[in-house]
């Protein structure tokens, strides 16, 4: 856990992990009660590096100066360790007054009570005029504003110019298929299996579950009921993770090993890979992780009717509903989301901003990560097709689960039945568990 200059104390050790965030939740540290005109601590916490940090700071000193009655204490943590933090306080009904929230998580901690229905401050301490309501409504569930976005982003297939010109492979051109792509990592791998290390087409791609979602959609299947439940079954998982079965059995996907030694980095970022699917937003981080700006993005693989991909909300903010000064919480939300300020400081760092005015505000200079992310949702636009889906509860431990047998089936201990049947017995009892 991260405890930035405005929090309140500093923890380091894992066994006080618990106390500090108990100490930093939603109650008032403040020097009075915001609604009889005195002081309001808020408290934020979001998942992300120093860089991102650097940007909330930058952004939330504007909010004080702004709300001189408003102190804001702030924290983050690696992804990971944030839902860990986030779990623990929900226990104790202690959540951050804001919070970054991800579409996985939504409905596991809006359908259970521990986030403030944000409806009663839409139109008023949260001005939602810039949003388009698609967007908007991605953060309600049965008509309760559980999250406000803060941007949009879309799936997207970045390959490392440096990597292929290196072993002399051409990359993937726009319309290609999943048949091309396992082509492609094929001619790849075996393109740099002599180089030291060795370079590979691309990492095991069906081991991303929101992979499998996007899969889905091209197949015309929604993957969750609107009532929350799982709308897809064994064949359907066992077809996808069957596309890569020839590239996994020949040893030709990035070794799983290597993928645990450079961890917290990837192959694709250590130039060891030359192909990655992932979110759009991710193009700065790539960049200054692998040192290099030859770092190019495709659209996903299409399928019989085109990519047909989705805009997701690629981040959102919530509000414990345990919080003390809601409507300032509110407030921050607000600000945060609004503001061209803000919107000039974080640019596509958390993807493109959700609302016009951030968008104008950002000094986009020819050439930047911020025009390129721009000009790639412009080209992609008309293959935005699909509404995202808004994940059943239980989500985040699905999705987590999934993973944990992808590095299972990557290290060659379980078999793709193995994965499909160990997956639908954990879901079994965890979609709808909070």
């Amino acid at each position: 856990m991260r405890i930035t200059r405005k929090a309140a104390g500093a923890a380091s050790a894992t066994a006080a992990i618990a106390l500090v965030l108990t100490a930093c939740g939603g109650g008032d540290t403040g020097s009075g009660d915001g609604d009889d005109g005195g002081d309001v601590t808020l408290t934020i916490a979001w998942w992300g590096d120093d860089d991102r940090a650097s940007k909330y700071e930058e952004s939330i000193d504007l909010f004080e100066e702004a709300n001189p009655g408003i102190t804001v204490q702030t924290q983050f943590q690696a992804w990971d360790d944030y839902w860990v933090a986030r779990n623990t306080e929900a226990a104790g009904s202690s959540l951050p007054d804001v919070f970054q929230m991800d579409l996985s998580y939504l409905r596991q901690y809006g359908s259970t009570g521990q986030l403030a229905d944000l409806s009663e401050y839409t139109g008023s301490a949260i001005d939602t005029s810039g949003f388009e309501e698609a967007l908007l409504s991605s953060g309600a569930i049965e008509g309760a504003q559980y999250g406000i976005p803060t941007s949009q982003n879309t799936l997207a297939m970045f390959y490392n110019g440096d990597v292929l010109d290196k072993i002399g492979v051409e990359p993937l051109e726009e319309g290609y298929t999943w048949d091309d792509l396992n082509a492609f990592i094929a001619e790849a791998s075996a393109a740099g299996a002599g180089e030291d290390p060795a370079i590979y087409g691309s990492a095991d791609y069906t081991g991303t579950f929101w992979f499998f979602l996007q899969w889905l959609l091209q197949q015309g299947v929604q993957p969750f009921t609107e009532d929350g439940a799982l709308n897809f079954d064994e064949a359907q998982m066992t077809e996808f993770l069957g596309l890569a079965s020839e590239l996994r059995d020949a040893g030709e996907f990035f070794p799983q090993e290597r993928t645990t030694q450079l961890a917290p980095l990837s192959g694709f970022t250590s130039n060891e890979v030359g192909n990655e699917a992932s979110w759009d937003n991710f193009l700065a981080g790539y960049v200054s992780d692998s040192g290099t700006e030859n770092i190019h993005m495709l659209p996903m693989p299409s399928g019989d009717g085109g990519p047909q991909q989705f805009w997701k909300p690629s981040m959102l903010l919530s509000s414990g509903a345990n919080s003390e000064h809601p409507e300032e919480a509110a407030e921050l939300i607000s600000f945060l989301v609004n503001d061209p300020d803000v919107g000039e400081i974080f640019g596509t760092s958390k993807g493109v901003p959700a609302v016009a005015a951030q968008r104008d505000a950002m000094n986009v200079e020819e050439g930047s990560i911020d025009e390129t992310v721009l000009a790639y949702e412009e080209s992609v636009a008309a293959d935005v097709t699909e509404s995202a889906p808004l994940p059943v509860e239980g989500f985040g431990s699905i999705e987590a689960e999934y993973k944990r047998l992808a590095e299972e089936l990557g290290y060659g201990n379980i078999t793709v039945d193995e994965f499909v049947e160990q997956w639908f017995t954990f879901a079994a009892d965890a979609v709808g568990q909070s």
